[in-house]
C-alpha cells in the first residue's frame, strides 16, 4: 500500500501539485481574515467559523482527489452514464422546484438562483458537480466518435445531434435555475472542447447557428410567458460602467471592491487589516474575496496569484499536447477552460470589465460544491499525467 502511494506521488506532475497546494493553503488562511466579520456578526460564531468549515470541505475534496488519482480512466465510460443521469436528475429537480416556488410565491432561491439543495452541513450545488461531469462526458463522446467525424464525405447530423443534446441539456437546466454565470461556464467548457474535436468546421458552425436559434426561441418564449429571462438583480448587473457614480444602486459592490484594491496599493495594509470587509462588501470570503486579498496583501503580492494561475493552466495545456488518448486531450482542454473561465468571469466582474456574476475564484473563494468539484477535477488531470508517463515508460 505504501509503495503504491509512493509510486503515485512520484508519477504525479509535482509542479502542478505543489503550486496548487500552495494556492489552496494561501486561500484557506485568507478566508479566515476575509470572513471574520461575517462569522462574528452574522453567524454569531468565532472568527474561525468559516475556516473550520472550509477545512472540512478541503478534507472531503482531498479524499475525492485521491479517489480520482487511483481510478483508471478506462472506467469512466462504464460509470459516466449513471453519474450523468444523477446530475441531470438533480438539476431537473431544482428547475421544477423553482417553477413550483414561483407559482406558489414561496421563495426557495439563494441570492436569486434556484440552484442549491440544503444538506444541513453545507448546501449542495449540482450545477458545480456538473462541470467535471460535462468535461468527461463530452470528451468521451467526441473521442469515441472521432473516426466517424473524420469521414468528411458523409454527414454526421444524427450522431452529432445526439451528443449536442446530451451535453447541452446540462447548461440549459442550469440557466433555468437562474444561474447565468454557471450556465455560461458550462456552455464555454463544452464549446472549447467542441472546437478542439475533429468535427468538420462547417458542421461546427452550422450546429452553433442551430443552437443559437433554439436559444433565441427559448428566450422569446420565456419573455412572452414570464415577462423576462433574467431577474431584476441580473439585469442590474449589466449597468456596470462607472460603478462609483451609481454607488447606492447597481455599482455598490464593484465600487467597494475598487476602494479595497485602492486601499491596498502596492504593498497592502497587512493581514487582517481590511476595512472593506466590514459590511461594505457582502460575503467577502466568497465571490469578492480577491478584493479583500488585494486590500491586505497589495498588488505586488497579488501578482503571484496570477503567476500561480498561469503555471497551473500552462501545465494542464502542456499535458494536453503530450497525451496519447484523445479523450485525455479533451479532458485537459476542458479543465483548463473550466479554470480560466472562473478566473476571467470572477475578476472581470470585479474589475468592471464585464457584468458582475457570482462565480467562485479558484483556490481562493470559500465554497463547498465548487471546491470539491474543482479539486476532484485536478485529481483527474493528475491521473491522466500518471497514465501518460507510464505509457511512455512501457514504450521505452
Amino acid at each position: 500500500m505504501f509503495k503504491k502511494i509512493r509510486n503515485i506521488f512520484l508519477d504525479m506532475d509535482k509542479t502542478l501539485f505543489f503550486v496548487s497546494l500552495i494556492m489552496i493553503i494561501f486561500g484557506t488562511f485568507n478566508i479566515v481574515t476575509a470572513s471574520s466579520r461575517e462569522a462574528v456578526v452574522n453567524m454569531g460564531a468565532n472568527v474561525f467559523y468559516y475556516f473550520y468549515r472550509h477545512s472540512i470541505i478541503l478534507i472531503i475534496s482531498f479524499i475525492a482527489f485521491i479517489i480520482m488519482i487511483a481510478t483508471d480512466t478506462k472506467k469512466y465510460s462504464k460509470w459516466m452514464p449513471y453519474i450523468y443521469v444523477v446530475v441531470v436528475a438533480l438539476n431537473l429537480y431544482l428547475v421544477i422546484r423553482g417553477l413550483k416556488s414561483r407559482i406558489s410565491n414561496i421563495d426557495t432561491s439563494t441570492r436569486g438562483a434556484d440552484n442549491w439543495i440544503n444538506l444541513g452541513f453545507f448546501k449542495l450545488q449540482p450545477s458545480e458537480i456538473a462541470k467535471p461531469v460535462l468535461i468527461v462526458l463530452s470528451s468521451l463522446l467526441f473521442s469515441m466518435n472521432d473516426k466517424l467525424f473524420k469521414k468528411t464525405k458523409i454527414k454526421h447530423t444524427e450522431q452529432l445531434g445526439k451528443i449536442l443534446c446530451l451535453c447541452l441539456i446540462i447548461p440549459a437546466l442550469v440557466f433555468f435555475q437562474k444561474d447565468a454565470g454557471t450556465a455560461i461556464i458550462l456552455g464555454g467548457i463544452f464549446m472549447f472542447i467542441y472546437f478542439a474535436t475533429s468535427v468538420p468546421i462547417k458542421e461546427k458552425f452550422k450546429s452553433i447557428l442551430i443552437i443559437g436559434a433554439i436559444a433565441a426561441v427559448g428566450i422569446f418564449l420565456m419573455v412572452t410567458f414570464s415577462g423576462g429571462f433574467l431577474t431584476k438583480a441580473q439585469e442590474s448587473r449589466f449597468d456596470y460602467f462607472n460603478p462609483c457614480s451609481k454607488y447606492e444602486k447597481s455599482g455598490y459592490q464593484i465600487c467597494n471592491a475598487y476602494i479595497a484594491i485602492n486601499n491596498g496599493g502596492l504593498n497592502g495594509l497587512g493581514m487582517g487589516k481590511s476595512t472593506q470587509k466590514y459590511s461594505y462588501i457582502p460575503e467577502p470570503h466568497t465571490d469578492m474575496v480577491f478584493a479583500i486579498i488585494a486590500e491586505e496583501q497589495g498588488v505586488l503580492k497579488c501578482s503571484l496569484i496570477f503567476l500561480g494561475y498561469a503555471v497551473i493552466i500552462l501545465r494542464i495545456l502542456n499535458l494536453a499536447s503530450r497525451v496519447k488518448k484523445l479523450s485525455h486531450k479533451y479532458i485537459c482542454i476542458g479543465t483548463a477552460t473550466y479554470m480560466f473561465l472562473h478566473i476571467f468571469i470572477n475578476l472581470g466582474g470585479l474589475f468592471g470589465i464585464i457584468p458582475l456574476t457570482g462565480v467562485p475564484l479558484p483556490f481562493l473563494s470559500y465554497g463547498g460544491s465548487f471546491t470539491l468539484s474543482f479539486i476532484a477535477t485536478l485529481g483527474i488531470i493528475q491521473r491522466i499525467h500518471i497514465e501518460t508517463k507510464n505509457e511512455k515508460i512501457k514504450v521505452a
